[in-house]
């Protein structure tokens, strides 16, 4: 869970500590205190886009810094070591995210630079952020696919990955016959030449590094005389001339001399240097032999220079067509084979491409089936909860339907799949158009969220929504940014009850300007602000009990200054306190049932068709 979190110099806030609750934490404050600094500086901590619009005027930069405490998913935990950043002993680590005032922005995990990406991969495993732009994002098509995905769970994503993953094959396929059909003269001229060169690379038969030793070869032969002469008075300096010529001892024979010299000396010093010529004597002789078999190897052959030249001339007539050497031109012709591999324009050919393609797309149609009908089970079940979630928030008469339909193919779609016997379009997330539809009473029409429901209602399907899926989100933390807007009364009480019994389950932060949603706080925080000297400046402080009424009093239009105002407020935190310890379950008289229906009720909720 998230512990605690610093803002420095962001937006109106100078200074601020956030100590947040396990359970139920909200975030109060008047409007333009800053409350959305502190959703800005989650989204900072999350890896979210920097501004440098919301550094503070005067302030070198923003710093958010969040410490997390009892991490202990896998995923989580592998990010962190990942990055080279450790874990304390309790689980915990700190995050760090900068923003300068020229925009620049660095991040820090765990005492250790790291890209803000790594930050951004460590807030999907451990809070997620529902704002007002979650809830319009939530009512486009895509976003609602996922929701149902996610609700769903490993139902869908398995058949959802090896649908993905037959699906990249069968385009790959797909493509390659249609590259080779629509192209089939062009390939056959590119064969053509790559045959050509490989018949003609083939004939020479080259040899890896075969032209840089002719080249060798070459010099050799070329000047063999001048390469004699030095090789021989060489080798009669070294060795000294034959049948003991004393005018020409060479070095063997000189050393000779001196060891001999030295074995018979009376000085100790001396003899003890006779057997490092001996060493000499050796290295020595070993350097004439060399030379001796180099004067031998020596060829004058005239014809051999011609054939070597020869060969050589063949090798440059490659060298100049394919590649600066004979190991480029090797290269050339492996990856010419490897390309006339793939160029085989011959009918066989392309029915053997054409019979994978459609072995390909019978498999995706069934995977695509599979997934379609795990989303049309998770349809019904999402459906129920979240009706059963709006009749909790004073909407007993509303119900939500999640139609589940096949995306018919237009005319022409290179990713049309036949799908029972219907041409459809195969997406990368399947085939599948989800929709959600409210009705908002018996005998009303059902239609899309947005067309059916009012601005306050429509905050409370979001919510309703956030609410169903938070049981299917892994992370522990959840943060709710004025889900409540358009939001009054007893609908308020019940958004607070809802929201505290979440905070069972997960730690739960709610920027909110509604008292009856804060009086169920576990821990309430207010954002203050004050002008000194002509600069605005925000803080955030923990509320006590007795702080907290006067709080709910000044959200209950401006009462905290009235006896009527704190005896209101206090009444509100009583009712919060009893409804939260005596279960919090929500009250749905006069539902008919709805939230109790079992799978029959559910099913009748998800319209399916073409789905299957």
């Amino acid at each position: 869970m998230l512990a605690e979190m610093r803002i420095q110099g962001l937006g109106v806030i100078e200074d601020a500590l956030l100590e947040l609750h396990p359970g139920f934490t909200v975030v109060t404050g008047e409007t333009g205190a800053g409350k959305t600094m502190v959703v800005s500086g989650l989204h900072l901590l999350s890896g979210g886009r920097s501004e440098a619009s919301k550094v503070r005027v005067g302030s070198p930069k923003a710093v958010v810094e969040g410490r997390f405490e009892g991490v202990t998913a896998e995923q989580a935990t592998e990010i962190i070591t990942g990055a080279g950043a450790d874990l304390d002993e309790d689980g915990g680590v700190i995050a760090l995210r900068s923003v300068g005032s020229d925009g620049r922005s660095r991040a820090h995990l765990g005492g250790r630079s790291v890209p803000v990406g790594v930050l951004s991969e460590l807030a999907e495993q451990l809070l997620a952020v529902h704002g007002q732009n979650d809830q319009l994002r939530l009512l486009r098509s895509t976003e609602q696919r996922a929701v149902i995905d996610r609700f769903a769970g490993d139902s869908v994503a398995v058949p959802l990955a090896e649908y993905r993953e037959v699906r990249a094959e069968w385009q790959a396929v797909a493509a390659e016959l249609t590259e080779r059909t629509s192209r089939s003269r062009e390939l056959a001229q590119q064969a053509d030449l790559l045959r050509h060169g490989l018949t003609e690379i083939e004939a020479v038969e080259p040899v890896a590094g075969e032209d840089a030793e002719l080249t060798e070869q070459i010099k050799r032969l070329a000047a063999v005389d001048e390469l004699r002469a030095a090789a021989g008075a060489a080798h009669l300096a070294v060795s000294g001339g034959t049948d003991g010529d004393s005018e020409n001892p060479g070095a063997l024979g000189l050393i000779g001399d001196a060891r001999r010299r030295l074995g018979v000396a009376e000085d100790q010093l001396l003899r003890d240097l006779e057997p490092r010529l001996a060493e000499a004597a050796v290295l020595i002789s070993e350097v004439g032999v060399e030379l001796g078999n180099y004067l031998e190897g020596l060829d004058a052959d005239p014809e051999r220079l011609e054939q070597v030249l020869a060969r050589q001339a063949e090798l440059k007539k490659l060298t100049r067509k394919y590649a600066a050497d004979v190991d480029g031109v090797l290269d050339w012709a492996e990856d010419a084979r490897q390309r006339l591999s793939t160029m085989d324009t011959s009918d066989e050919a392309l029915a053997e491409l054409a019979a994978r393609r459609d072995a390909l797309a019978s498999t995706l149609a069934g995977h695509a089936k599979r997934v379609s009908e795990a989303r049309v089970r998770a349809a019904g079940e999402l459906a129920g909860a979240i009706t059963a979630e709006l009749a909790g928030l004073a909407m007993g008469q509303a119900e939500i339907e999640v139609t589940v339909r096949s995306r018919p193919a237009d005319d022409g779609d290179p990713y049309a799949l036949t799908v029972g016997g219907q041409p459809v379009h195969a997406g990368p997330d399947g085939v599948d158009e989800v929709e959600l539809l409210l009705r908002a009473h018996a005998g009303a029409p059902a239609l899309p969220v947005h067309k059916a429901a009012s601005g306050g209602e429509l905050s409370r399907v979001m919510l309703a929504i956030e609410v169903v899926l938070a049981h299917a989100d892994t992370v522990q933390t959840l943060v709710f940014d004025e889900v409540d807007a358009g939001v009054g009364g007893r609908a308020a009480v019940e958004i607070g009850r809802r929201l505290a019994r979440l905070a069972r389950s997960h730690q739960v932060l709610v920027v909110t300007h509604l008292p009856q949603v804060a009086a169920f706080a576990d821990r309430h925080l207010v954002v203050d602000k004050g002008t000194a000297e002509g600069i605005t400046r925000s803080g955030v402080t923990v509320l006590a009990q007795s702080e907290r009424v006067l709080e709910l009093a000044r959200m209950l239009a401006g009462m905290d200054g009235t006896e009527t105002g704190r005896a209101h407020a206090e009444e509100l935190l009583a009712s919060a306190e009893a409804a939260k310890a005596g279960g919090n379950e929500p009250a749905e008289r006069g539902n008919g049932g709805r939230a109790g229906r079992g799978g029959k009720a559910r099913k009748k909720r998800a319209r399916t068709a073409g789905a299957s």
